[in-house]
């Protein structure tokens, strides 16, 4: 009889039904149809409804019989807003809300789904804020169009909401039943991203996914989903931010932004996000931009530490499994002159070396150099340039400890979150 323990159990959440294709916002009529024919509609400022794609989705709903309500959103969603927009709405009934946009306005329809009916304050049920009552429901049905690549809305059960300010928060309104009924993703409808917002949603789907691979609570299908998401994100990221217009590439970002959300929804993320969430409610940090800001530095901080306290750790492995996706040169990660004059390992940190991730790639740690890389030809600013200094630290080590930093690979005290934040000014 074997003393082997047996292939990991794991289990799997709620996930939308997806529709994945170009052209697949052709479906959404049909797909809304099943709920009724009373739409409430919630999306950005105006792009998508003025784009070519947005007035052919109305002039399809209008043919199909379809009234709608939109309400719009224009900055991250707070709970105020949420609670505006549910009051505004008690009287009318509507049969499905569909979030058209980004990550706000994918958060904010969900939001609004889960308490249309209920009608209560979001506040009710927020994480880490006032009486976290449980969510009864019943939602709205709600369909979910992303119309860019990175926060993977589309494929979870949490609406992020923000209070900026002095006494800010970024916190998540979280239930099973605030999960789409559908997904439907179109990479077509990325072909207006700018590249700026480009560049930042890329880092987050690439965080989201590389932070859901290390999780403390990843699983065997998740981490097949988040490897498969970084190849997509390491062959494309670069040619979609250079040429919004190159199907292949924002095809593969759609996925891995997908992928992301479903990792995620699964097994929790890390420390950059558990940092990120303050750096966005103190300062005017986008959460794609502050991703991207992090990421380097926390990798690089990760692995130090396990070596340091958790040689043992399967998390080190999986360091070197992404590292390996980048020990040859891409297309799209050309190396510079300052990186194929590199010719030996002698610059790195022992940890790295002895952990696998120094050889290879460019010479030198290939995660950490890529990391590095992009960041420099994605032109990602740092936190001084947001007004971040070495005074506001304290409290963004003080509210760093939400469910994120639960998740991490290594525990992080108060001096080694404060260093990471010191290391990205």
């Amino acid at each position: 009889m074997s003393s082997q323990p047996g292939f990991p159990a794991f289990a799997i959440a709620r996930l939308p039904r997806i529709e994945f294709g170009a052209g697949a916002l052709r479906k959404l009529p049909a797909i809304a149809a099943q709920y009724g024919k009373r739409l409430l509609i919630i999306t950005g400022a105006s792009s998508f409804t003025v784009s070519e794609a947005g007035k052919t989705l109305f002039t399809a709903l209008q043919a199909a019989g379809f009234t709608w309500e939109i309400r719009r959103v224009t900055h991250e969603p707070s709970p105020h807003w949420v609670d505006e927009t549910v009051a505004g709405l008690q009287g009318d009934s509507f049969d499905a809300v569909i979030g058209i946009g980004g990550g706000s306005p994918l958060d904010a329809a969900k939001a609004v789904a889960g308490l249309l009916k209920p009608g209560n304050s979001v506040m009710d049920h927020l994480e880490g804020v006032g009486p976290e009552l449980p969510y009864q429901g019943s939602s709205t049905p709600f369909i979910a169009v992303p119309t860019t690549a990175g926060t993977g809305s589309e494929a979870t059960k949490n609406a992020v909401l923000s209070v900026s300010g002095e006494h800010g928060f970024k916190k998540s309104f979280r239930d099973d039943k605030l999960v789409a009924e559908y997904a439907i993703i179109d990479p077509d409808l990325l072909a207006t991203c700018p590249p700026a917002q480009i560049a930042a949603n890329g880092m987050d789907a690439f965080t989201q996914l590389m932070e859901a691979y290390v999780s403390t609570r990843s699983n065997p299908l998740t981490d097949a989903l988040a490897l498969a998401g970084m190849e997509a994100v390491r062959d494309s990221l670069l040619a979609f931010y250079r040429d919004p217009a190159d199907s292949v590439a924002r095809g593969k970002m759609a996925y891995a932004s997908l992928l992301s959300g479903i990792c995620l929804a699964q097994t929790g993320l890390g420390s950059v996000h558990g940092v990120v969430a303050p750096l966005g409610a103190f300062h005017p940090i986008g959460h794609g931009v502050g991703c991207g800001m992090l990421v380097t530095e926390a990798t690089r901080l990760n692995i130090d530490l396990l070596e340091a306290r958790e040689p043992d750790s399967p998390a080190l492995a999986k360091y070197t499994a992404i590292g390996k996706l980048f020990e040859e040169t891409p297309p799209n990660l050309p190396l510079s002159g300052e990186e194929q004059e590199v010719g030996d390992e002698s610059f790195l940190p022992p940890s790295l070396i002895r952990g696998g991730l120094g050889r290879g790639f460019f010479g030198g740690y290939p995660l950490i150099h890529a990391l590095e890389s992009w960041a420099k030809q994605l032109n990602l600013p740092r936190l001084s340039d947001f007004g971040v200094t070495e005074a506001d630290i304290p409290k963004l080590v003080a509210n760093s400890r939400g469910s994120s930093m639960k998740t991490n690979p290594v525990e992080l005290t108060d001096s080694d979150i404060a260093n990471l934040i010191r290391a990205c000014l």
